[in-house]
């Protein structure tokens, strides 16, 4: 890949990337380095995009992939997450209850099979159209839809049953 070309792949598709691996690692360190990782390799790897797919979907593959080796690669070393401190600048009753209630909605999302799960993640924390969504699971724009509004529906029970209230 040319350095010109390489250059307006990065400008256009870097903070879709970024946002994609986001939903995955949600850590911006991470992110920003497996965001980092992902177009090094799309540029030094160029042979292997077939164009049977946008340049997107392609970056999206490749993150996905780097995001599942380095879990794995970090699972070997640590056991259990770090804890993020809240903010000492909000109220700490409410911040705690935000806390709580963020933690529980994460801990059913985080239970919820795929590809319900992803799908979700990418359209709510992830900010992308069903139309890129559908392209990453190399489906079309309708299941993308139909995938989403069945794993709202997933949550929003799971959410009754175990009585979160947002």
């Amino acid at each position: 890949m040319d350095k010109k070309t390489a250059e307006k792949l990065y400008d256009t598709c870097y903070m879709q990337v970024y946002s994609y691996v986001m939903t995955l690692a949600k850590d911006q360190h991470t992110a920003a380095e497996i965001t980092q990782e992902t177009f090094f390799k799309a540029m030094t790897t160029s042979r292997s995009f077939r164009g049977e797919s946008e340049c997107y979907s392609w970056l999206c593959a490749i993150a996905k992939n780097l995001f599942v080796d380095e879990k794995r690669r970090s699972s070997k070393y640590t056991d259990e997450p770090e804890e993020s401190l809240a903010d000492s600048g909000t109220d700490l009753e409410q911040s705690i209850t935000d806390s709580e209630t963020s933690f529980r909605i994460h801990m059913l999302l985080h239970s919820m099979e795929d590809p319900y799960k992803e799908v979700f993640e990418l359209r709510v924390f992830g900010e992308l159209s069903f139309a890129q969504i559908g392209a990453i699971f190399r489906k079309t724009e309708s299941w993308a839809r139909v995938t989403y509004h069945r794993a709202r529906l997933k949550l929003k029970e799971r959410m009754d049953n175990n009585e979160v209230r947002l």
